[in-house]
């Protein structure tokens, strides 16, 4: 499975984010959700025009964009 048979950015929906294809849901609204701790199964109970396969192209295009960033580290608080 290709996370760009999935993922797509269309300048007329959500102005260009990048979405599940077939719906108006973001990558990011996504991730936000498991962010707060919903699990996959909350996700695609409450978003039933999502499947699994919607999920890990999510995941899959994330860490795509991942390869090649580089990080700073950042100084420990508290």
């Amino acid at each position: 499975m290709h996370w760009k048979d999935r993922i797509i950015a269309d300048r007329d929906v959500l102005v260009g984010k990048p979405i599940v294809k077939g719906t108006r849901l973001s990558v990011d609204f996504i991730l936000s959700l498991l962010a707060e701790g919903w699990t996959e199964e909350q996700v695609l109970e409450s978003y039933p025009q999502l499947q699994r396969e919607d999920l890990m192209a999510v995941f899959a295009f994330v860490q795509h964009c991942m390869v090649d960033e580089q990080y700073v580290a950042l100084e420990k608080l508290g």
